[in-house]
C-alpha cells in the first residue's frame, strides 16, 4: 500500500483552492509583515479553550437566503471565505469569530461562509435535525460547502484563497474584497470602513419578534433555527401547525423543518410534510425528495415526489435526472441480456489472461493459413481478428506491438464486415479495437450492437472489455447529457446497472470497476443499489482501497462518526487479517480527526490510541504492512501531539512528537485530515515555547527539527510563492 493523505478519506466533498499568485483587485493587501515575528506568532493558533467557545457570526444558509435577508433589512452582504490548516484561517475560525468585539464588527451585514472543507460526516441525524458545523456553528458543512462554487465563479475573479473578507452591494457589486493581508487590522479596518461609509436604505420588511408560525416564512437564520426548534419541542398539534405553516409558505423554502416532519416518527407529520415538500421548486428541494424516495413508501406517496422531480426537472437537469433515476432503477435492460450473460459465465471455466493467450495465438495462426489460400472468408476473418483482440490485449505484449494487434484487428473485422455484413461479432471487435485505437466516439456507437444474440465469449478479456465499455459508453452519454442539460432516458441507468452488475461477476472485473459503478450511483443520489454493489465488490475484492474508501464515506453519511469503528470492529471479528486490521486502523485514525473537528480532545485521543494498536496488530498478522502503517502511526502520533498543544500540555506534546518523527521521518511533512503536518504543529509549538521561554524544551525540538532532511522543513507547495501568510492557496488536486 502506498500512503495517501489522510484526507482523502474523510472529505466527503472537496474543491481544492488553487490559483497562481495575481494582483489583488479592489482590496488591500494591507501593510508589511511585523518585524521580528514568526507566522506562528502573527496568527497565533487557536487553544482547545478557544475552540469550545461558540462561534459568534450568524452565517445564512444559503445564498437566497443571504439575499433575501439583505433586501429586507437593507444590509450588506459580507462574503467570509476560509480554510482548514492555513495559519490564517485557522486563527480567524479559532479565535476571531468567536470574540464579542470581532462579532460586533460583522453584525451590521449579512454574512454567508464558504468553506470547502467537511467538519461532520453528515449534515442531519436520522431524526432530521441538523448537524452544524463545529467550526463555523450557524450552518452545516454541506451548506458552506455548496455555496464554495457559485462565490467562485460570480464574485472570486479566478482566485481561490482564504481568509478572504468580500463585500456585495444588494445590487450584486461588490465594495472591497480583502485578501493577502499581513495582519488582521487591515482586515478589520475595511470591515468597519465599509459599513462607515454605507448609506443603508431602510428595511422593507420588519419582522421583529412575531409569533412562531408567522416566522415559518422568513429565510433569515435566526428565524428558521427558532422555527426548527419549537418542531423539535412541540406537541403533536404545534408540529402538525408548523408543517401546515410550510405548505402555505412554499416560497421560503423551509426544508430543514419539512425535514424534520418526513424523518421524524408520526406518521400523519411524515405524510404532511412530503405534501408540502411536493410543492417546492428548487433543486434543494429535489435533493430532499430523493432522500425521502429512499424510504418505504406506498405508489401512491412516491408518486408525487417523482412527479415533483420531473416538474422541477424542466427547468432542473439535476432535478430531471434524480427523476430518471428513480423511473429507471426498476427497469431493465434492453440492450444486454443479462440472464444470458449469467448463465454463461456462471457455466464457463474461467481462462486465464496467459492462457487466453495461448488459444489466441492457435486461432490466430489457423485463421491465417484460412486466408493465405486466397479464399476471404468472412468468419476466417473475425476469428483472425478475434484471436489479434486476444494477443492485444495479452499482457506480455508490448505497446507497439499491441497497437498493431489493434490495427490488424480493426482491419480484418472492418473487411468482414464489407463482406458479410454488419454482425455483433463484428461489432464488437470493431468496437474494441477503435477505443484501443483512441476512436472513441465510433466505439461507443458500436459497442451497444455487439450485444445483439447470445454472448459467445463471455468469460474471456473480450467479454470483460465489452461489458466495461458498454457502461462507460452509457455512463459518458448520461454526464453528457447532464452538462448540456439535455433529455436522456431511464433505460440508460438500467444499462448501466446491469453491465457493472455482471463486471463484478466477469472472472476478470476488477475492483476498480466496482468502485466506478458505486461513485456514479452515488453521484445520482442512488443510495440504495450504490450501497449493494459497495457490499458485493467488498466481498470479491475484500483488500481494495477505492472499495474502503467508499465504505468508510457511506457509513459516515448514513451513521456519522459513532458507526465508524464499530463496522469495522464488526468487519474484523468476521474475518480477521492483516489488511482489514490496517483499515480498521485507518477508520480509527479518521475518527479520531472527526473528533479534533468537534471539538472532543479526549475521545480524539482515545481514538489515536486505538488506531496505533490496530496498526501494530495489522503488522503482527502481515509484516508487509509494516511501512505504510508506521506512516500513519507517525500521523497518530502527530495527532496527539497537535491535542496536547491545544491543551497547553507542552512537555508531552514534544514528546509526541518527537516519537512521531522517530517512527516514520518522512511522514514530518505529510498533510492530515485537517490539513495540518506534524512539521506545522512542531513550528506552532516553537512558537509557544519561545513565547514562554521553556529553554529546555523547545532545545529539545530543535534538535529534532535540524535532524530532519531539510526539505520536510519547507512550506507546503500551495503556501510557498511569497504569499502572505493571510492568502494561503490550495492546490488544484490532491488526495
Amino acid at each position: 500500500m502506498t500512503p495517501m493523505p489522510l484526507a482523502a478519506a474523510v472529505a466527503l466533498l472537496l474543491v481544492p483552492f488553487a490559483a497562481p499568485l495575481v494582483a489583488q483587485t479592489g482590496g488591500d493587501r494591507g501593510g508589511p509583515p511585523p518585524a521580528g515575528l514568526s507566522r506562528e506568532q502573527t496568527w497565533p493558533a487557536p487553544t482547545a479553550e478557544d475552540w469550545q467557545r461558540p462561534c459568534l457570526i450568524p452565517f445564512q444558509r444559503t445564498w437566497e437566503d443571504a439575499l433575501a435577508v439583505a433586501k429586507e433589512q437593507g444590509k450588506a452582504i459580507l462574503i467570509c471565505v476560509n480554510m482548514d490548516g492555513e495559519i490564517a484561517s485557522e486563527h480567524y475560525a479559532g479565535i476571531r469569530y468567536r470574540q464579542p468585539e470581532i462579532a460586533a464588527l460583522y453584525e451590521p451585514y449579512v454574512c454567508v461562509l464558504a468553506s470547502v472543507y467537511r467538519h461532520t460526516p453528515r449534515d442531519h441525524d436520522e431524526a432530521g435535525q441538523r448537524i452544524c458545523c463545529p467550526r463555523f456553528g450557524s450552518v452545516t458543512c454541506g451548506e458552506h460547502i455548496a455555496i464554495e462554487p457559485f462565490l467562485f465563479e460570480r464574485y472570486f475573479e479566478g482566485v481561490r484563497v482564504a481568509p478572504r473578507h468580500i463585500m456585495v452591494e444588494l445590487d450584486g457589486q461588490e465594495t472591497y474584497d480583502v485578501y493577502y493581508a499581513w495582519d488582521t487590522d487591515s482586515v478589520f479596518s475595511a470591515i468597519k470602513k465599509g459599513i462607515a461609509d454605507r448609506q443603508a436604505p431602510p428595511p422593507t420588511v420588519v419582522r421583529g419578534d412575531r409569533p412562531i408560525l408567522e416566522r415559518v416564512a422568513s429565510r433569515d437564520v435566526v428565524d428558521r433555527t427558532a422555527v426548527e426548534k419549537a418542531f423539535a419541542d412541540g406537541d403533536a398539534a404545534l408540529k402538525q401547525a408548523l408543517l401546515e405553516a410550510a405548505k402555505k409558505h412554499a416560497a421560503s423554502e423551509p426544508l430543514d423543518l419539512l425535514r424534520q416532519g418526513i424523518f421524524g416518527l408520526d406518521a400523519n407529520q411524515n405524510r404532511l410534510a412530503r405534501e408540502a415538500l411536493a410543492g417546492l421548486g428548487s433543486e434543494s428541494a429535489a435533493v430532499l425528495m430523493v432522500d425521502a424516495l429512499r424510504s418505504p413508501l406506498e405508489a401512491q406517496e412516491r408518486e408525487p415526489l417523482i412527479a415533483a422531480l420531473e416538474r422541477i426537472g424542466q427547468t432542473s437537469p439535476r432535478a430531471k435526472t434524480y427523476a430518471n433515476v428513480q423511473r429507471g432503477l426498476g427497469t431493465r435492460s434492453a440492450a444486454v441480456d443479462a440472464a444470458a450473460w449469467k448463465t454463461r459465465l456462471e457455466a464457463a471455466e474461467p481462462a486465464e489472461l496467459v492462457q487466453q493467450r495461448y488459444e489466441a495465438q492457435a486461432k490466430f495462426e489457423s485463421s491465417s493459413q484460412k486466408l493465405d489460400a486466397g479464399v476471404e472468408d468472412p468468419q476466417a476473418l473475425l476469428d483472425l481478428a478475434e484471436s489479434c483482440v486476444a494477443l492485444a490485449a495479452s499482457p506480455d505484449t508490448k505497446r507497439q506491438r499491441a497497437r498493431l494487434y489493434w490495427r490488424d484487428a480493426y482491419d480484418q473485422a472492418r473487411r468482414a464486415e464489407q463482406l458479410a455484413g454488419e454482425s455483433a461479432r463484428a461489432h464488437a471487435v470493431l468496437a474494441l479495437a477503435a477505443y484501443y485505437l483512441g476512436q472513441r466516439e465510433e466505439a461507443h456507437e458500436r459497442v451497444a450492437k455487439a450485444f445483439a444474440g447470445e454472448p459467445s465469449a463471455a468469460e474471456t478479456w473480450q467479454g470483460m472489455a465489452l461489458l466495461a465499455l458498454f457502461a462507460e459508453a452509457r455512463r459518458g452519454a448520461i454526464e453528457s447529457a447532464l452538462r448540456e442539460r439535455k433529455e436522456w432516458p431511464p433505460q440508460w441507468l438500467a444499462d448501466v446497472n446491469t453491465a457493472y452488475a455482471l463486471l463484478a461477476r466477469h472472472p476478470l472485473g476488477t475492483a476498480q470497476q466496482v468502485a466506478q459503478h458505486v461513485d456514479f450511483l452515488l453521484k445520482l443520489r442512488a443510495a440504495g443499489p450504490a450501497d449493494q454493489a459497495l457490499e458485493q465488490g467488498l466481498q470479491r475484492f475484500p483488500d481494495a482501497w477505492d472499495l474502503h474508501a467508499s465504505l468508510r464515506g457511506r457509513v459516515l453519511y448514513d451513521r456519522g462518526v459513532d458507526g465508524l469503528e464499530p463496522e469495522y470492529a464488526r468487519r474484523l471479528e468476521a474475518q480477521a487479517s492483516g489488511t482489514l486490521a490496517w483499515y480498521a486502523a485507518y477508520a480509527s485514525l479518521v475518527t479520531a480527526e472527526y473528533r479534533r473537528r468537534e471539538k472532543d480532545p479526549v475521545r480524539a485521543r482515545e481514538a489515536y490510541e486505538r488506531a496505533l494498536a490496530l496498526y501494530a496488530r495489522a503488522t503482527q498478522l502481515e509484516e508487509s504492512l509494516r511501512d505504510t502503517a508506521d506512516h500513519y502511526a507517525a500521523m497518530a502520533l502527530a495527532g496527539e501531539a497537535r491535542l496536547a498543544l491545544e491543551a497547553n500540555e507542552l512537555p508531552s506534546a514534544v514528546d509526541l512528537l518527537l516519537a512521531s518523527f522517530a517512527r516514520k521521518e518522512t511522514a514530518a511533512a505529510s498533510e492530515d485530515g485537517l490539513n495540518i503536518s506534524p512539521v506545522m504543529t512542531a513550528k506552532t509549538l516553537r512558537a509557544r515555547l519561545q513565547e514562554t521561554q521553556q529553554q529546555d524544551l523547545l532545545a529539545k525540538l530543535q534538535a529534532a527539527l535540524d535532524a530532519l532532511d531539510p526539505r520536510l522543513l519547507e512550506l507546503p507547495e500551495w503556501d510557498r510563492g511569497g504569499v502572505p501568510p493571510g492568502g494561503a492557496q490550495r492546490p488544484r488536486q490532491r488526495r
